[in-house]
């Protein structure tokens, strides 16, 4: 997956916990008699089963099945075995959940907010979380933008994503002078003018996950009712706001950096839901009451 495939090391990761959960079901079900490589069907069943009855969601069920798949395929490519016994177990069903957003009222309360105390981490943690809902990126790219893929005078960001794809991404100008304010306080507070990293750490070092999470999670927290708040949001709210402010699907796909229409389309169902909830608010016969219409 590494090498051949150039998968994320977090994607490794993830495929790595989902095959040591299925082990140790395996070894706690046939009291260590079966292996990995000579689980059956039924015992793969048995598995997605014990997930949902834990609670896991499906969506999060089917994903470590999808686990199972590729590394029985490995297997079977390795010629270990001869047939999977992913196949014929379908991923379990649930409801599709829509991504979640910021509304465009509160997202217009937290950038045009007036800065606290002018400090590095103050400003360094605002443009984090403008840059995310400017660009659409995900933290992992946010994370490894360094200095070099920063065109001020074009205005565009060169966004490494999934398996190393790269993709130029505009900005404006407002985000452009939260740039120019964030690097001066960057020079002064490190000492360094031009980093590897263009988002670091008072001591210099580059940012990480834990960080980027906690700061996105604190801001959305202050300014929303949001029950989720996470850094992907912020994907989510931009991908939004592009489609309702009239951006084509096409053009959305790239900024993203999708693969596919496919996980584009997905922001579609949130703009019309959010077309139907303003339409049921505002026309006077949307909502009949007590046997007639109006609010």
């Amino acid at each position: 997956m590494r090498y051949e495939k150039n998968y994320s090391s977090h994607t490794v990761l993830s495929y790595k916990n989902d095959l040591e959960q299925f082990s140790a079901y395996l070894e706690a079900r046939t009291g260590g008699e079966v292996d990995l490589p000579s689980a059956d069907m039924s015992l793969v069943r048995g598995f997605v089963s014990s997930l949902m009855e834990e609670g896991m969601s499906a969506r999060t069920a089917g994903r470590k099945l999808s686990s199972l798949r590729t590394f029985y395929k490995y297997l079977i490519k390795e010629g270990r075995i001869a047939v999977s016994p992913v196949d014929g177990v379908s991923k379990p069903r649930g409801g599709k959940r829509l991504p979640v957003f910021v509304k465009q009222s509160e997202m217009d309360a937290i950038l045009d907010a007036p800065e606290t105390d002018g400090s590095f981490c103050g400003v360094r943690d605002r443009l984090v979380v403008s840059m995310l809902y400017h660009t659409g990126m995900r933290r992992a790219e946010l994370i490894a933008l360094r200095d070099e893929d920063l065109d001020i005078a074009s205005m565009t960001l060169k966004v490494t994503g999934k398996r190393n794809k790269q993709r130029i991404i505009p900005f404006g100008e407002e985000l452009r002078e939260e740039i120019e304010e964030y690097l001066r306080l960057r020079e002064e507070t490190t000492g360094v003018s031009s980093c590897s990293a263009l988002f670091v750490r008072e001591n210099g070092e580059p940012l990480y996950p834990g960080l980027v999470y906690r700061v996105v999670t604190r801001v959305l927290g202050e300014w929303t009712t949001l029950s989720k708040c996470s850094p992907h949001v912020l994907r989510h709210t931009f991908a939004s706001a592009m489609l309702n402010n009239g951006a084509g699907l096409d053009s959305v796909k790239e900024l993203l950096g999708h693969d596919s229409l496919a996980s584009t389309q997905v922001y579609t169902h949130v703009t019309f839901e959010e077309l139907k909830s303003s339409y049921k608010h505002a026309h006077p016969r949307a909502i009949k009451k007590g046997g007639y219409y109006g609010h």
